[in-house]
C-alpha cells in the first residue's frame, strides 16, 4: 500500500500563523505536524521552531515504537505551549501530530480546536475527541488504528463539520489528490481558516515515505501586452544591439583612434610652443583634478556600498539576537535550562561579533544586548550578586596580618589564624594573637568538635592541639612519625590527613593523649593533585581543575554536578566545605564567588543550586569558607576580614 502526504493552509487572519508541515522519520515513516499560533508574527515563530525542533528531536531521531516516541513527543510539546501561555507569549493554539508506521497504524493527537476525520468505504468519521466549550491548549488523547486501502486521513486545526457535511467531505474524498484544493476552497468561501493535511492510501505495495510529486512548472515565455508587443526592456536591448552593429560597420572605433592620435598630437606641440603650452599646463591640471574627482567618488561609492552592506548584515544579526533572547526565554519556561544557556551562549557571541565590528555600528545596542543577555544568564542561573557585611578587621591586631584560614567553633565563634598566630573571634569582637608555634609555620587547621580542641597542622608534618587553651605538641604511635599531607580533618574521634603526593589519605585514632598509628582509608580513588578535602561520612576530594572524587568506606563512589551554567564551573574551586547532612560549597577565589551544589546522595547525582558573587571594595583574595548547620549564614575569610553573607532560602 503507498501512503502519500498533502499540506496545505488557508488565507489566514490578523494574529494567527498557520503551519503545515510533513516530515518522513529515520524508519520511513509519515509524520505531519499543524500548528494554528494566536500570537503575533515574531512569537508564532519563534514557537513553530521550538515545536519543530522538539518533533524532529523526540519522535524523528529516537528509537522505539511511533506510540511510545509519540507520546513523549506529546509531553514535551505540552511542557513547551503551557510555559509561552503562561507567560502570555501566545494567547492561543491548536493542533494536530499525527503518524503512520511501517505497519499501516496511525497515531494522531489534537491540542485545541484541531480535529482528525477518517474517510473510508464512502463515509466520513471523526476519529479524535470532541469536546464542548472551551478546548484545551495540551494534547490530551491519542487515537490510534489501522489504515485500509483506499482510506483518506483528514487532519485540520479547525473544526471542518462547520463548513462541509461528512457526505461533503467523503464526496470531495472520492477525487483523489484534489481532496485538499477542495477543502482550502471550501474553507476560504466559508471565511474560516485552518491547516490542513491528508492522508491517502492506496492500494499496491506499501511504500512508507514517499511524497506525491509535484506538476513541473511551465517554461517562461517571453510576456506580451494587450496589443502583441513584447516589454519594453525587450525593445531598448534590440535597438541596443541595432545601433552597435551599425557603429562598427562604420568604423566608429578607426574614426575615434584616429581622433585620439590627432588630439595627442597636437596636445605634445602645445607643450614646446611658448605660446601654448600654458593652455597645456592648464589642461594637465584640470585632467589630474578630474582624474582625482572620479577616484574619490568611485572609492566613495565603494565605501559607501561595503558600509551599507555591512549595515544590513548587522542589522539581521542584531534581530537575531534579540529573537535568540526571547527563545532561551521559552526554554526557561519550558524547564530546558540548559538548552537556554545554550542559546544565551550562542547569542553573546554574536552580540560580541557586533561590538568587535571595524564599522563601529550599533555597538551602543550590542552593550544593551549584553547587559540581557548577562541578567537573563544570572536570573536563569540563580546567579546572586551581594556585599557582604563584615564580621571582623583582623587588620587591628596588626597592619602585615595575612590570614590563611579559620575554624569554625560555636555559633557565632571563630578561631582564625595566619602562619604562627591563633585569633578568636567571638560575634564581632578579636582577641589578641595568640602564639601557636616558633619554630614552624601553621599548615592548615581544623576544629575537633569531640574534644573542643582546634588541631594545626605545620609545615614539618607536626601536629599540636589546643589542650585547655594551650598548644600541645602531639605524638603518634607511628615510629617514622606524621605522615606529610595537604589537609587535615576531624570526623568523630578520627584525624584524617591528605597525602595527595601519596595517593592516600591517612586516618589516625585519637587517644587519651596521643594518636594511634595511622591506617590507609584510600581504596581505589586517585587523589593526586587534590586541593582540600570535606568529611560528613563519605569523604569529598576537590582537585586541582575542580574534579570531585567522592569515597566511601574508602572505595570510589560517583559524584557529578549537573545542570551548571559553566562546563567546568569548579575549575578554579581551592575549598570545599560539606554542611553535615545538607549541601556542599566550593570557594573559587578567582571569580569571588561560592558555588552550592547538592551532596548526590546513594546516585551521586548533584545537582547545581546556587551561586553567591561577592562585590565590594573591602573583598580582598578569598582564603576559606564556613556555613552554619542550618545554612543561614556563609562566611567568608579573605586575608584580612571575615565577612558574613545570610543565604537566599
Amino acid at each position: 500500500m503507498d501512503v502519500t502526504v498533502q499540506t496545505g493552509v488557508t488565507k489566514s487572519t490578523k494574529g494567527v500563523t498557520l503551519v503545515a508541515l510533513s516530515f518522513v522519520s529515520s524508519l520511513k515513516e509519515q509524520v505531519c505536524l499543524l500548528l494554528e499560533i494566536e500570537a503575533d508574527t515574531s512569537e508564532a515563530r519563534t514557537t513553530e521552531k521550538e515545536c519543530i525542533t522538539i518533533v524532529e528531536h523526540a519522535l524523528l531521531e529516537t528509537e522505539g515504537s511511533p506510540a511510545e516516541r509519540l507520546d513523549g513527543t506529546l509531553k514535551e510539546l505540552n511542557g513547551l505551549l503551557k510555559g509561552l501561555i503562561l507567560s502570555r507569549a501566545i494567547e492561543g493554539v491548536h493542533a494536530i501530530v499525527a503518524i503512520v508506521d511501517r505497519d499501516m497504524v496511525l497515531h494522531v493527537s489534537h491540542a485545541g480546536s484541531a480535529e482528525a476525520y477518517i474517510v473510508r468505504a464512502g463515509a466520513a468519521s471523526q476519529i479524535t475527541e470532541y469536546t464542548r466549550g472551551k478546548p484545551v491548549p495540551a494534547f490530551v488523547h491519542i487515537a490510534s488504528g489501522r489504515l485500509e486501502a483506499r482510506d483518506s486521513a483528514v487532519f485540520s486545526t479547525q473544526r471542518l463539520l462547520r463548513a462541509v457535511t461528512p457526505a461533503q467531505l467523503a464526496q470531495h474524498a472520492q477525487r483523489g489528490d484534489q481532496l485538499l484544493d477542495e477543502l482550502v476552497n471550501t474553507l476560504e468561501a466559508e471565511r474560516e481558516h485552518a491547516a490542513l493535511s491528508v492522508f491517502h492510501a492506496s492500494g499496491g505495495q506499501m511504500k512508507i515515505g514517499e511524497t506525491p510529486s509535484r506538476p513541473k512548472g511551465r517554461a517562461l515565455t517571453p510576456r506580451r501586452d494587450r496589443r502583441g508587443r513584447t516589454h519594453i526592456g525587450m525593445a531598448i536591448v534590440a535597438k541596443i544591439g541595432e545601433r552597435s552593429r551599425s557603429l562598427v560597420s562604420l568604423g566608429f572605433f578607426q574614426r575615434l583612434w584616429e581622433k585620439v592620435v590627432d588630439w595627442a598630437t597636437k596636445f605634445f606641440a602645445d607643450l614646446r610652443s611658448p605660446k601654448r603650452k600654458r593652455r597645456a599646463h592648464l589642461f594637465i591640471v584640470a585632467g589630474a583634478l578630474a582624474v582625482f574627482i572620479l577616484l574619490w567618488a568611485v572609492v566613495n561609492l565603494s565605501t559607501s556600498s561595503e558600509r551599507g552592506k555591512t549595515k544590513a548584515e548587522l542589522t539581521q544579526l542584531m534581530e537575531q539576537i534579540d529573537q535568540e533572547i526571547r527563545t532561551a526565554e521559552n526554554r526557561q519556561l519550558s524547564g530546558d535550562v540548559d538548552g537556554a544557556n545554550l542559546v544565551l551562549e550562542r547569542a553573546q557571541e554574536e552580540a560580541q561579533q557586533v561590538m568587535n565590528n571595524d564599522s563601529g555600528l550599533f555597538r551602543r545596542e550590542a552593550l544593551d544586548l549584553l547587559d540581557r543577555i548577562r541578567t537573563k544568564k544570572e536570573e536563569i542561573n540563580h546567579i546572586v550578586r551581594l556585599s557582604p557585611r563584615l564580621v571582623v578587621n583582623a587588620s587591628a591586631k596588626g597592619a602585615d596580618i595575612s590570614l590563611l584560614g579559620m575554624v569554625g567553633l560555636t555559633d557565632g565563634e571563630f578561631a582564625l589564624y595566619d602562619k604562627q598566630n591563633l585569633y578568636r573571634v567571638l560575634l564581632n569582637s578579636i582577641d589578641d594573637p595568640q602564639k601557636i608555634t616558633t619554630q614552624e609555620t601553621i599548615a592548615d587547621a581544623s576544629g575537633f568538635a569531640r574534644y573542643q580542641t582546634i588541631v594545626f597542622q605545620t609545615s614539618t608534618n607536626g601536629i599540636i592541639e589546643t589542650i585547655g587553651g594551650q598548644p600541645t605538641t602531639m605524638k603518634t604511635e607511628d615510629p617514622a612519625g606524621w605522615i606529610s599531607g595537604k589537609d587535615v580533618k576531624t570526623y568523630l574521634r578520627y584525624l584524617y590527613i591528605l597525602s595527595p603526593e601519596n595517593n592516600q589519605i591517612y586516618k589516625y585514632e585519637r587517644l587519651s593523649n596521643r594518636y594511634a598509628a595511622p591506617s590507609e582509608y584510600n581504596v581505589n580513588g586517585k587523589v593526586e593533585g587534590a586541593l582540600d578535602m570535606a568529611i560528613d561520612g563519605p569523604v569529598f576530594v576537590l582537585k586541582r581543575g575542580g574534579e570531585v572524587v567522592k569515597l566511601f568506606r574508602g572505595e570510589t563512589q560517583p559524584f557529578t554536578v549537573r545542570h551548571a551554567p559553566e562546563e567546568k564551573i569548579l575549575s578554579t574551586a581551592t575549598k570545599v566545605f560539606k554542611v553535615a547532612g545538607g549541601n556542599i560549597y566550593f570557594l573559587d577565589p578567582v571569580g569571588a564567588r561560592v558555588i552550592v551544589a547538592t551532596d548526590g546522595g546513594a546516585t551521586g547525582e548533584s545537582s547545581y543550586k546556587t551561586q553567591y558573587v561577592l562585590e565590594g571594595d573591602q573583598i580582598g583574595t578569598l582564603q576559606d569558607l564556613f556555613v552554619d548547620a542550618d545554612e543561614g549564614h556563609l562566611y567568608v575569610l579573605d586575608e584580612k576580614r571575615l565577612h558574613v553573607v545570610d543565604l537566599v532560602k
